[in-house]
């Protein structure tokens, strides 16, 4: 799997505080995100079925 890159705006504050969390968990900031991510996605999935990505139809 290809790894792509993706850049956000983030508020010093709310960027301050991930690193926080990041470091009480020991990861890096980027591997907290992605964390943050995957969970989300899964609680997404979870309510209303795989997304299908690709040539496969994609879950509404």
């Amino acid at each position: 799997m290809a790894k792509k890159s993706l850049s956000i705006r983030i508020d010093d504050e709310m960027l301050d505080k991930l690193h926080v969390v990041a470091d009480y968990e020991g990861r890096s900031a980027n591997s907290q995100i992605l964390i943050l991510i995957r969970d989300c996605i899964e609680a997404y999935e979870a309510r209303h079925g795989e997304i299908k990505i690709g040539n496969q139809k994609k879950n509404q």
